[in-house]
């Protein structure tokens, strides 16, 4: 493969959003530094900057594609079936948002720096794969939810898409977390994603 190709630019890029991912697993998003990221590549540290100028654009290329992820279930949702009842409808969206953790991890993490520590351009094909969710979400209540109105849509997806940035802190509690309730008397009771997902979306359907 020639040095420079599309396909080796996209194979690199791909490889760094990749060591991103890997070392978000076990690391927070403030202790992995581009050291960290070119470590667990097979190029130096410093042929990063060819394809991301910060720790942000990287971070911000996974949520993309974490997106770009969900946008494939959703979209099998609307293409494999022909009736869903708004039970079966919420059920199915719960399901397709309980596989993406690592989504609703992005999505609780400070947006606002990690956008505008991003190149306009990156930003820009970030927000393509943000805006084709909230494209598919519309298609299905259109579908499956006829007799909503066009307002109705709108006031659902402003309710429910920023409702998806509070998941991940309420339903991925550590001990410690647990323990400081129980220690401050807080009655709590602790929900998993698609509980709490299906719960919301059969109120707001």
């Amino acid at each position: 493969m020639p040095k420079g190709s599309p396909e080796l630019t996209a194979a690199r890029k791909e490889e760094i959003i990749n060591a991103c991912e890997q070392l978000y697993q076990t690391m927070s998003f403030k202790d992995i530094t581009l050291k960290e990221i070119g470590n667990v590549t097979s190029f130096t540290r410093t042929s990063i900057y060819n394809y991301f100028r910060t720790k942000e654009e990287i971070f911000l290329a996974l949520y993309e594609r974490e997106y770009d992820r969900w946008n494939k279930e959703l979209q099998g949702i609307l293409n494999e079936n022909e009736k869903l009842t708004k039970e079966e409808l919420a059920e199915k969206i719960a399901v397709s948002i309980s596989n993406r953790q690592q989504l609703l991890k992005l999505l609780s993490m400070n947006n606002y720096d990690m956008e505008e520590n991003s190149r306009p351009e990156l930003l820009t094909s970030f927000k393509v794969a943000y805006g084709t969710s909230l494209k598919i979400m519309k298609q299905l209540l259109e579908k499956f939810c006829p007799e909503k109105s066009g307002q109705d849509i709108q006031r659902f997806i402003y309710q429910f898409f920023p409702f998806m940035f509070g998941i991940y802190p309420y339903t991925s509690v550590t001990d410690k977390q647990k323990n400081a309730m129980k220690n401050a008397k807080v009655e709590f009771k602790y929900q998993t994603v698609f509980e709490i997902t299906y719960s919301c979306l059969i109120d707001m359907l």
